[in-house]
């Protein structure tokens, strides 16, 4: 038995859970030194195979207690009370060497963020290839092969060519697979999945929610489910956990808690979920109004190798032949499954990618495809909001400077009157003005998300990017921002591009629809014909994925079989007392 870790007087194995949290109290000091609550005394167990959600607002500490569960506590965070158990052992955060043991092989957390999680500098496949080599004992031969059948069960495409590609050079989806790829490579007892589903398209989703149910079922894997997805929380989880402001409110069965809800937070989580039905946006934008933005023939292929190293072959196009026709006004959403050119697509029409192909107009004039050959004023007309909020936002600069910089550069406002401004945004958006003096890493999720929608608003824009900008939210949250962007388009005509997973923010907020698969137009329409009636077999399996309910064999006939049973059929991973470094072990 590991050095620090103490069996639960006069507990037995046998009706022992798998997880148990007792009265866990978890605070962080703020610049005063002062203790600021985060959780106040959560307590729930999660059996054998069993599968916990955990829901509730931004900043309600469903991560930080989440993170808990690994001994890992951010900054100046800390554990004030209560204790945690696993397997009927006590969790002591306090000794390094007995943390290393446990993370990894008895529970092991997928972050919500894989591009902060994962080495910038060094290829995914080798990432993965340590974990193997330094946690499983795997030699190198078989951690490579090891590795790809991972990459694969995950679901990425191409395994051989991802595995060499740095985490920028793959899409957020293909960046979380790879993170889960990690996570499952030592076969853990427990998973904890911080808004595991994130990043990832409806069909990839079911795959991977697939794998995680069969996992559980063939395995006895226990899951702890951290999300603000209350649809994949209801497909998954046996018991939920309702958080708000770090205490829990209310916690039962799944069905139960969904069809009763007996607090009113909890009604107004339920009630927030966006759904399929009802009629969408009508389109109120002109019918003779001229372009705002348009394309012809738009292109952009990623060059292969790098700068010591010559192109093994020629890297497949991320985006081809692409026509666009955008009106003021006008809101189009895009989607498709991860790698399909969505965010390719976005970072072109914001300057932030020279394509290599076709032509783009805006206003009637030329766009430069790079942000730096445009005029001021191209470049105050068309703004971003990123899927990945934290790498967007300079971590040494403050949330005000970050919303106040746009409003001094394009409005020559002075500091104090730039501040004002960023806080009435903040304010339009849940946020209080306390924010501003805050940096990006003392945020939340889905506060950091606000914080980027906040910039991206304060230049005033006439076209609106969103890349998953609703990726990290809340239900509440989600449904309040959602609110406040249609507001603003209809007030200024403002159009909006919504790149996105999620089929029923599409549905709340497009006039049109238009579907992406391997960098080619596969259809689109007006939002309402196309999700009725779907004229390709790709589009109905998005949408097949986005309203199945099913919980164990929803896909079956329309997706390919879960690979979990390859995964569950390998051989058992040799044990090793070898401790991981810094970089490979999860957080």
């Amino acid at each position: 038995m590991p050095s620090g870790w103490m069996p639960r007087a006069g507990a037995h194995m046998a009706d022992t859970p798998l997880l148990r949290v007792e009265q866990l109290s978890i605070g962080y000091r703020n610049a005063y030194g002062v203790l600021m609550p985060a959780v106040r005394e959560l307590s729930f167990d999660l059996p054998q195979g069993g599968a916990l959600g955990i829901v509730g607002e931004s900043g309600s500490g469903k991560s930080t207690a989440a993170r808990a569960l690994l001994g890992h506590y951010r900054g100046a965070g800390e554990r004030t009370g209560g204790r945690i158990l696993i397997r009927g052992q006590v969790l002591d955060e306090r000794n390094p060497a007995s943390l290393a043991r446990l993370r990894g092989i008895d529970i092991a957390f997928v972050p919500q963020n894989p591009l902060s999680s994962l080495t910038y500098h060094l290829r995914v496949g080798a990432q993965i290839v340590e974990v193997l080599q330094s946690r499983a004992g795997l030699n190198a031969v078989a951690a490579r092969q090891r590795a790809l059948e991972l990459m694969a069960q995950t679901g990425l495409p191409e395994p051989q060519l991802l595995f060499e590609r740095f985490p920028h050079q793959l899409s957020g989806g293909q960046r979380q697979r790879v993170v889960i790829a990690c996570a499952l490579a030592c076969q853990p007892r427990v998973l904890v999945l911080d808004e595991p589903t994130t990043a990832l398209d409806k069909s990839t989703e079911v795959q991977v929610l697939g794998l995680f149910r069969e996992l559980r079922r063939s395995l006895g894997v226990g899951l702890v489910l951290v999300t603000h997805d209350l649809h994949v929380v209801a497909q998954m989880c046996d018991h939920v956990v309702v958080m708000k402001d770090g205490a829990c409110v209310e916690q039962g069965p799944t069905a139960r808690l969904f069809e009763q809800p007996a607090t009113p937070y909890t009604r107004e989580l339920v009630g927030a979920m966006l759904r399929l039905d009802g009629a969408p946006p009508e389109d109120r934008a002109p019918p003779a109004a001229s372009p705002l933005i348009e394309t012809v023939q738009l292109g952009h292929g990623y060059e292969a190798g790098g700068w010591f190293r010559k192109p093994r072959a020629a890297a497949p196009m991320a985006l081809q032949g692409l026509d666009l026709s955008l009106r003021p006004g006008e809101v189009l959403g895009v989607i498709g499954e991860s790698g399909s050119g969505k965010s390719t697509l976005g970072g072109a029409l914001a300057g932030l990618i020279a394509p290599s192909q076709g032509q783009m107009r805006f206003q009637g004039q030329p766009l430069p495809g790079a942000a730096l050959a445009r005029s001021q004023e191209q470049r105050r007309s068309i703004q971003m909001v990123f899927q990945d909020p934290l790498s967007s936002l300079n971590p040494r600069q403050q949330v005000g400077a970050a919303i106040a910089r746009p409003l001094q550069i394009f409005f020559g406002m002075g500091r104090r009157q730039a501040w004002d401004r960023a806080a009435e945004l903040l304010d339009e958006l849940g946020l209080e003005a306390h924010f501003l003096n805050r940096f990006p890493r003392q945020l939340s999720g889905g506060q950091q998300q606000r914080v980027a929608i906040a910039r991206a608003l304060a230049a005033e824009p006439e076209l609106i990017i969103c890349d998953e900008f609703t990726s990290a939210l809340d239900a509440t949250v989600q449904a309040q921002v959602i609110d406040r962007l249609l507001q603003v388009q209809a007030r200024r005509s403002l159009a909006l591009i919504v790149i996105t997973h999620d089929l029923g923010v599409v549905w709340r907020m497009a006039h049109r629809v238009l579907v992406l698969r391997q960098g080619l137009v596969h259809e689109q329409g007006l939002t309402e014909a196309v999700f009725a009636r779907p004229a390709s077999d790709y589009t109905r399996l998005l949408l097949d994925a986005a309203l199945s309910k099913r919980q164990g064999d929803e896909a079956q006939g329309t997706l390919s079989p879960s690979p979990a049973s390859r995964l569950l059929a390998s051989p058992p991973l040799a044990s090793t007392s070898t401790l991981p470094s810094e970089r490979t072990s999860p957080p």
